[in-house]
């Protein structure tokens, strides 16, 4: 099994990035700091380190997504200002040839999207894709959803329904809130929420070479997260940036982000504010005026109650 890539990405940040960055890794700091850093913290499979230049540093499995929260928080706290965000090895990545066994194959693939996402559900979709729908797949711009544009994803989206078979699921934060604990956490959460969007398509479409899953997690972990469920979908390609090499899990992503789209909307509509997504501190003063509005309470349907955010939420909205 190929071990997951481990990815560095680097971010310079201003001094009121810095700050907010330290309060929120004070109790994530490693005892022991780097020569001229200011701290060195680990945000699950993340190693961060932020240098006293306003260089920080991402390395990981999901540095990805960890770097992006930051980035969003830097282009929140100075508009206007040049980002300086560089992945490591990212030209490479562009010439890298794509495993055409995966890629031109009968597969079933999953992807989840909202787990970064303060407000708004887990969204969780698996897609099965034969090899005589790549050319359809290809002509409506099929890729990476964190490539494609909102408008993109609402234009082509219910053409690819009609088509491509699908399963979703939708963990809605009232039941996120009751989940996640010590014992249940971010990635044991996705893995019982891909398992279950696989086996759905794997028990109804046989005439497939892979099950491919965008990879989260080792996968001795990711079994380990499944070992009280009654029932386990086995013998998974884990592939990292598994959206550029398979089509499958493309649909899975877009599809999940067309609905998270459309619950995002709903909620906004529902709230009478525009809820963003994120968790940067824009979130901050939008949760604060949902609270003083609707009460403290709300956030135990709408948020998601461990981030951060809803510490700095309750000091905004002075509860």
């Amino acid at each position: 099994m190929k071990k997951p890539e481990v990815k560095t990405i680097t971010l310079k940040v201003s001094d009121n990035t810095k700050e907010k960055m330290k309060e929120y890794f004070e109790d994530k700091k490693r005892i022991k700091t780097p020569p001229y850093a200011i701290f060195q913290a680990d945000e699950a499979d993340t190693v961060i380190t932020l240098y006293e230049s306003g260089k920080v540093v991402f390395q990981g499995i999901s540095a990805d997504i960890d770097a992006n929260i930051w980035k969003e928080t830097e282009k929140h706290l100075n508009p206007g200002k040049k980002l300086d965000f560089k992945e490591a090895g990212q030209d490479k990545k562009k010439k890298q040839i794509i495993n055409t066994k995966v890629y031109n194959s009968n597969s079933i693939g999953s992807d989840e999207t909202g787990t970064g996402d303060y407000f708004g559900p887990i969204v969780v979709s698996a897609a099965y894709v034969t090899k005589d729908d790549i050319p359809f797949l290809e002509k409506l711009g099929v890729k990476d959803s964190k490539k494609m544009t909102d408008e993109h994803i609402l234009k082509i989206v219910p053409e690819i329904q009609k088509r491509i078979p699908y399963s979703s699921m939708i963990l809605k934060n009232e039941d996120y809130n009751k989940k996640h604990n010590e014992n249940m956490n971010m990635n044991k959460i996705k893995a019982i929420l891909h398992n279950k969007v696989l086996l759905s398509l794997t028990k109804k479409y046989k005439e497939y070479d892979y099950v491919v899953v965008d990879q989260f997690a080792e996968s001795y972990s990711y079994y380990r997260y499944l070992k009280e469920a009654t029932e386990i979908q086995r013998n998974i390609t884990f592939i990292t940036h598994a959206e550029d090499q398979c089509l499958s899990v493309a649909v899975g992503a877009i599809i999940s982000r067309y609905i998270l789209i459309q619950q995002f909307d709903s909620l906004s509509k529902k709230l009478g504010i525009n809820i963003p997504k994120g968790a940067g501190e824009n979130v901050d003063k939008v949760g604060a005026e949902i609270v003083k509005k609707y009460g403290i309470q709300i956030l135990d349907k709408i948020a998601k109650i461990s981030f951060k955010n809803t510490e700095k939420i309750k000091e905004l909205a002075k509860f």
